[in-house]
């Protein structure tokens, strides 16, 4: 790691060279405090890696985030486990790969969860050790019977079946469409999701300010339907009218539109309010004695969604990443992540180490000094010897499988594919046409030299290194609509 400095981490995120130099380690050790450590997990919906201004953003306004960052650790190298919704967050309950749950990729075809109940899950690993649970927001992965009520969570306000909310204003509906977010009765009239959602966390977080607590703070947002409060809209509309963007605002990636500015004033205002959703959590910790004990992690569940067949609705950029959610470029995978432990992580470094998301729950478990169970999260690796300074050693491969792209008609993006980064390399497989490209993204982060001609014994390895995987995890090869 690195002390945090914006500028040159923007110097060197555009580089792609981020120094990787070791923190050190709190004096007291992992866990000298009696009192178990809270956990508050919060994941944002589609947030691209630069929608934050810590990585780069000259548009979206993010001072709460950014404060985190300087108080924590930032990750330049942080992945979600697949390019969509679904399955990214199977994987960061189940501490697995979520192409272990069948075919194709993590879900089913028409969008059900395969995520069984009896998997055991972050949320029962930390009530089994004496946490109360907390869910808010956006589940997604499961149908009703395997609701975050019954994968290990106390309490569940707006978690079920559905990936986004009809409206993000209360009472949550539109004119064709009943209020699909569950449990949050007893709103006024205009009340907005996100400062919902966070109100309800922090009234968690205040009645078990004297028990070890664990919160799951999901998201909606930055999710379509684009909805934001108006006074946002109007101060992010003023910032976009006063910045002139260079180069064309769209550009082409295979038959996609692709979003080069991040000129949209309504998704910027939506990430003003995850902002001062994240403001109100901290400031809450902080009134009441429990900041310096309390674990914070910030993610994203995918990449930005910057790429689609029309210009509709098209949320952010994330330039200089390539293509957008739902592509196996790094615009649909790699996304921001922070983590604070109090005492134990250095304040304001950089970590330029590899994570993906099934690391998060034995993390998780190793921050709150719990027994890991790796026989479930069997394939996570825990970043926390990273974050104390303990072990600098690389996360070794990271895989992606997505061999049912072409069944979805609203996304056009990439073809079926695999992806493997070891190192600096990554690999990618495109499974209906049977050809791969390799990327070296330490010195193209913008993926555009495939250097698998040049680097044939690179090539080779990582190929067969991520064939071997697939045959392990038994992975579903590509599935059509005329399959």
């Amino acid at each position: 790691m690195k002390n945090l400095n914006r500028r040159n981490f923007l110097k060197c995120a555009a580089a792609t060279t981020i120094a990787n130099i070791s923190t050190g380690c709190s004096s007291r050790g992992y866990f000298a405090s009696k009192a178990k450590p809270n956990v508050v997990f919060i994941l944002i919906d589609d947030m691209g890696w630069k929608d934050l201004s810590c990585y780069g953003s000259k548009i979206y306004k993010t001072p709460a985030i950014d404060q985190l960052a300087n108080d924590g650790v930032l990750f330049s190298n942080a992945y979600a486990a697949h390019p969509m919704c679904l399955p990214s967050r199977v994987a960061l309950m189940s501490g697995k790969y979520p192409v272990r749950y069948g075919a194709p990729g993590g879900t089913h075809p028409k969008g059900h969860s395969v995520l069984p109940l009896s998997d055991f899950t972050i949320a029962e690993a930390m009530k089994a050790n004496g946490y109360q649970t907390f869910f808010a927001g956006k589940w997604h992965i499961g149908q009703k019977g395997a609701f975050p009520e019954n994968q290990g969570f106390d309490i569940n306000l707006g978690g079920h079946t559905a990936g986004q909310p009809a409206s993000y204003f209360y009472p949550y509906k539109n004119e064709k469409k009943v209020a699909n977010v569950p449990n949050l009765d007893g709103g006024k009239n205009g009340e907005y999701l996100t400062d919902r959602l966070t109100d309800e966390t922090v009234n968690f977080i205040k009645a078990n300010k004297n028990k070890p607590f664990f919160v799951y703070l999901s998201h909606y947002a930055v999710h379509t339907p684009l909805e934001a409060k108006k006074d946002l809209v109007d101060q992010s509309q003023k910032i976009i009218d006063g910045t002139t963007f260079q180069g064309p605002a769209w550009t082409k990636e295979g038959p996609a539109d692709r979003k080069m500015h991040q000129d949209n004033a309504t998704y910027a205002a939506m990430v003003t309010s995850v902002d001062d959703s994240v403001a109100k959590i901290r400031k809450t910790l902080k009134a009441l004695d429990l900041d310096e004990n309390t674990i914070i992690v910030f993610t994203s569940d995918n990449g930005g969604d910057a790429c689609k067949k029309d210009k509709i609705a098209k949320a952010t950029s994330v330039i200089p990443l390539r293509g957008g959610k739902c592509w196996m470029y790094e615009g649909g995978i790699r996304v921001p992540m922070i983590v604070r432990w109090p005492g134990i992580a250095k304040a304001g470094t950089i970590s330029d180490q590899v994570v993906t998301g099934p690391d998060h729950y034995p993390a998780i478990l190793e921050m709150a000094g719990l027994p890991l169970r790796p026989k479930d999260h069997v394939d996570g690796k825990s970043y926390a010897p990273i974050l104390s300074g303990k072990s600098n050693e690389s996360r070794g491969p990271v895989f992606w499988h997505f061999p049912n792209l072409t069944l979805f008609d609203w996304v056009v993006g990439s073809e079926n594919c695999s992806a493997v980064r070891d190192g600096k390399y990554k690999l990618i497989e495109f499974l209906d046409n049977n050809y791969v490209e390799l990327y070296d993204l330490e010195n193209d982060i913008e993926e555009k030299h495939d250097l698998s001609k040049k680097m044939p014994q690179k090539t080779s390895q990582m190929h067969q290194t991520l064939i071997n995987w697939r045959k392990n995890v038994n992975a579903p090869g590509p599935m059509r609509k005329n399959n």
